[in-house]
């Protein structure tokens, strides 16, 4: 049986997290972890795959015989855009921890909006004991941008609790018991959308889509007027001037940020001290590391026995 290729990891993770997930991984397989001082300058020809997040951007020139490409999260845009990135399968991460994290993020941003949670907070601080009018789940529309797998997830999991939930996609999506619209009824959409939440793929469609015009579209008709945005798929999908002017302007009442234009987030930021607004570091659906290896391993396992890999990428369109 001929020597199995080692596997390059070249994941910007908490390296403890990827050191502990490690112990046990790819039994029988050589594993060049890039983090490892010890790998410095090492000669990386002749091996098949690398599993990547935020990589360095001399990886493959470094490694020019690799054969497959995994991604460490389910955006692929970090390594689509990396100098030299060969023309081999680019596979991206898909996993129920992955999409449960992320369903997770988008229930509990739109249940702080929906309670008016920093409204009480400031209530508290004032010592303040006084009840707010409190609207209900079914009297808000949310709106999903992006109707994959992470947002078909959190748009069952946001009808279980009581939302009116619609989805968007350039090219329409059936979801059972949710109406969804294609890139024709984009308007339409807008239109329906009190809390609009976007997980779409950074594509050269998608930079820049939410901004000031899109955010005047959407409905000024539910409980609270003005609309929330929530977005948790990428910082370049977003025009943050435009958020801020929004905000200013209350063309939109609050807004949950997971992703920026540029992360980290500069201290300097607006974002961290407006009372509307939620910011998280690009948590919302953090990889699990060891889920993330079992997934590589099978995958490798497959297109060693000859079977076609899943989740593989379209180069062309961007996810």
């Amino acid at each position: 049986m001929p020597a199995k290729s080692p596997l390059i990891v070249d994941l910007k993770f908490i390296p403890e997290e990827v050191d502990a997930a490690l112990q046990g991984a790819f039994p029988g397989r050589e594993v060049i972890n890039l983090a490892d001082p010890a790998h410095r300058g090492r000669d990386l020809s002749g091996i098949d795959y690398a599993v990547v997040w935020k990589s360095a951007p001399d990886l493959f020139s470094r490694a020019p015989d690799l054969k497959v490409v995994f991604s460490g999260g389910a955006g692929v845009d970090h390594v689509l855009t990396l100098p030299g990135l060969p023309d081999v399968p680019l596979v991206r991460f898909v996993d129920r921890t992955l999409t449960t994290r992320m369903s997770e993020w988008v229930v509990m941003q739109c249940l702080l909006h929906l309670r008016q949670h920093r409204a009480y907070e400031a209530l508290a601080k004032k010592r303040e004991w006084r009840d707010l009018s409190q609207p209900e789940a079914t009297d808000v529309t949310v709106g999903i941008m992006g109707m994959g797998v992470l947002g078909q997830d959190a748009a069952r999991k946001l009808a279980v609790m009581g939302f009116e939930v619609i989805g968007w996609s350039r090219s329409k999506r059936t979801v059972e018991g949710i109406d969804t619209y294609d890139a024709a009824g984009l308007d339409a959409f807008l239109g329906r959308t009190d809390f609009l939440v976007g997980l779409l793929p950074l594509t050269a469609d998608t930079k820049g889509i939410f901004n000031a015009g899109l955010f005047r579209k959407l409905s000024r008709k539910g409980p609270f007027g003005a609309p929330v945005f929530i977005n948790a798929g990428r910082g370049g999908s977003q025009v943050e001037a435009d958020i801020l002017e929004c905000l200013d302007r209350s063309v939109l009442g609050g807004a949950s940020l997971d992703v920026f234009e540029q992360e980290p987030l500069s201290p300097e930021s607006r974002f961290w001290d407006m009372p509307n607004v939620y910011v998280t570091p690009h948590v919302a659906a953090s990889s699990d590391v060891k889920a993330l290896f079992a997934h590589v391993d099978e995958q490798i396992e497959r297109f060693e026995n000859g079977l076609p890999l899943e989740h593989v990428v379209d180069q062309v369109a961007g996810y």
